[in-house]
């Protein structure tokens, strides 16, 4: 990593239009679906990708909305902890790691029926669309390195 800081743009402020479109998008992407559930995939997406500034943001929205401290400490090690996770949330998990990860392995069909399973054809599509909108996000925030520590929930 090079130890000089250079300078990283705001897309809100010099390319509004698509960034109003990325909230747009988000604003219907988990629609449908159980916020925490939709929660969950966003702060696995943010720990897989690295983007502290959204994982900080998930993981408050998550305990403000009513889920636990300790289900959001655990989701990085869900596999491990699946007591604490409902079999929609494990499969939303995994197919979010696929996604995410689909340079590694694509998206193999074991990992899709997992959640083709539990969701009806709807929600397994706003999941799909949830955890693309979720990988756009983590990628504006790791590109911009935008900073944790500033949001609030509302």
């Amino acid at each position: 990593m090079s130890t000089t800081t250079r300078r990283r743009i705001k897309l809100a402020t010099h390319a509004p239009e698509f960034y109003q479109a990325l909230i747009a998008l988000d604003e219907v992407s988990a629609t449908g679906l159980d916020p925490k559930l939709a929660h969950l995939v966003r702060i696995r997406a943010a720990q897989l990708n690295g983007c502290a500034y959204c994982l900080d943001m998930h993981a408050l929205d998550a305990v403000h909305e009513g889920d636990t401290g300790q289900r959001v400490n655990l989701v990085a090690t869900w596999r491990e902890a699946r007591k604490f996770y409902t079999e929609q949330e494990q499969a939303a998990l995994e197919l979010t790691e696929a996604i995410t990860l689909i340079s590694v392995d694509h998206v193999p069909d074991e990992k899709y029926d997992i959640a083709a399973k539990v969701f009806d054809d709807k929600e397994l599509a706003q999941l799909i669309g949830l955890i693309i909108m979720i990988n756009a996000w983590t990628r504006v925030g790791v590109t911009c390195r935008l900073e944790p520590g500033h949001y609030q929930p509302s």
